[in-house]
């Protein structure tokens, strides 16, 4: 466990000293780069998700959940962002979330529950990552070999053998290319979703969608607040403050241009799956959306070539997407681990990354492979983790920072997000936490089928 700041945090010689800042969050970026690691951070094959959780909610509370929880977070984040460029502007720049609410609210028990809830996020989407890139290469190998051997957990032991090389990638800077192409690829496989999903509603054998809602009313309410979690979980981006650290000081107003892009490729990935994908499948969406267009003993829905290319796109970016949030596991083991008075590709430091980033990616591969619940773990992820960090602690930094009077419009916004988060929060994780038990009795250890 990371120990919280002593001594004269924001010196440049503490810095100096902090392997995990000098080597990991290394400051080099630009604003664009930002946007590349935000994107990769938001938009990526959760997105396929979405006609699932329309499922929970139906049309109009699906659109207007969707609208909403856009609208909030890119205000979280714009909050977040400029008390942020504040502290920098006072002389404390800071680089991890942890010591940012540590700093702003002067409270050591802060520093430990915002680490605790990253590294939940960060697990959870290592797990997650691995396990949809493991489903993606049986997917491909069903329909190359349909009666073949290989199993589910063999898939996620490959994809896990390429995240342990991927790993090794020594800095977030160090992934900005790999970012910039992640972008390009979500669009891709965003678009071939959308077409495909014309093409299976608009074709002779297509069935009429039934958008009817759970015909018990609390089952309803359970499955509302899980999808409202979901949603959560697929705005999440609880490393905002550890993406501006790649930026080169002074980094003040780069991060609100890298939320502009990222919320042009938002609008125009989220918007498009969620409909096309709930128009032609209604309530008998699966939780990869990719998953309806092929379905098990059935013809694909689209043709085969589309769905192998939205596939191959999706499986590479996911690695995108596990590298970027491994990077606070791995700032926090490096702070621990290396050396700053020796060379980041040293024999002293290079050892023990390679040995730890290792260690760190089996861990996550062998869980993904025991726990195949890639809907369930979304719902739990969002409840737990992104709604306090995104939808509540900026809302409290801000007012900290800030102090917006109490008859302000912008004290009353900052309030009524963090009430009605907090309680969506508190009901999304016992919703998630009882589907989670409830799909326990349908699947065993190293199963071949992911749950919905």
């Amino acid at each position: 466990m990371a120990e919280p700041p002593k001594g004269d945090l924001f010196s440049r010689d503490h810095l100096d000293e902090d392997a995990g800042a000098a080597f990991v969050l290394q400051s080099k970026g630009q604003w664009w780069h930002a946007g590349y690691h935000l994107t990769t951070a938001i938009v990526g094959p959760t997105i396929l998700t979405l006609p699932f959780v329309f499922r929970g909610l139906g049309w109009w509370l699906g659109l207007f959940c969707l609208t909403m929880m856009g609208i909030v977070t890119f205000y979280s984040y714009y909050l977040m962002s400029k008390v942020l460029d504040h502290c920098e502007k006072s002389g404390r720049r800071h680089i991890r979330f942890r010591e940012l609410a540590a700093d702003v609210l002067g409270s050591g028990w802060m520093y430990y529950f915002v680490i605790f809830i990253q590294t939940a996020i960060n697990c959870g989407i290592g797990v997650g990552s691995i396990l949809l890139a493991g489903e993606s290469l049986q997917i491909m190998y069903s329909n190359i070999s349909p009666h073949g051997p290989l199993k589910l957990y063999q898939f996620i032991a490959m994809a896990t053998v390429v995240m342990i090389v991927l790993s090794q990638l020594p800095t977030f800077h160090s992934l900005r290319h790999i970012n910039l192409c992640s972008l390009f690829l979500c669009l891709g496989y965003t678009m071939l979703v959308v077409g495909a999903c014309i093409h299976a509603g608009l074709s002779e054998n297509a069935h009429s969608a039934d958008y009817s809602l759970e015909s018990h009313k609390s089952a309803r309410v359970f499955s509302a607040f899980t999808s409202i979690s979901i949603i959560a979980a697929i705005f999440g981006n609880g490393i905002l403050p550890e993406i501006q650290a790649t930026l080169a000081p002074p980094a003040t107003g780069k991060m609100v241009k890298g939320l502009i892009m990222c919320y042009a490729v938002i609008f125009v990935t989220f918007y498009s799956a969620a409909v096309s994908g709930y128009w032609v499948f209604g309530n008998k969406s699966s939780s990869n959306i990719l998953n309806s267009l092929m379905p098990d003993n059935e013809p694909a829905l689209a043709p085969t070539w589309v769905l192998a290319l939205a596939i191959i796109f999706v499986l590479l970016q996911l690695f995108a997407i596990g590298l970027v949030y491994s990077q606070v596991a791995y700032e926090i083991m490096e702070k621990k681990s290396a050396d700053t008075k020796q060379g980041m590709f040293s024999k002293r430091n290079l050892i023990p990354r390679i040995i730890l980033r290792t260690i760190y990616m089996i861990c996550c591969g062998f869980v993904a492979s025991m726990l195949p619940f890639f809907g369930d773990i979304n719902a739990v992820v969002g409840a737990i983790g992104f709604i306090p960090l995104d939808f509540v602690l900026p809302m409290i930094l801000y007012n900290m920072t800030y102090k917006p009077p109490k008859s302000s419009l912008t004290f009353w916004i900052n309030n009524t997000i963090m009430i009605t988060f907090t309680g969506a929060g508190i009901m999304g994780a016992f919703s998630s936490i009882r589907k989670l038990v409830l799909d326990a009795n349908q699947f065993k250890l190293f199963d071949s089928k992911v749950v919905d």
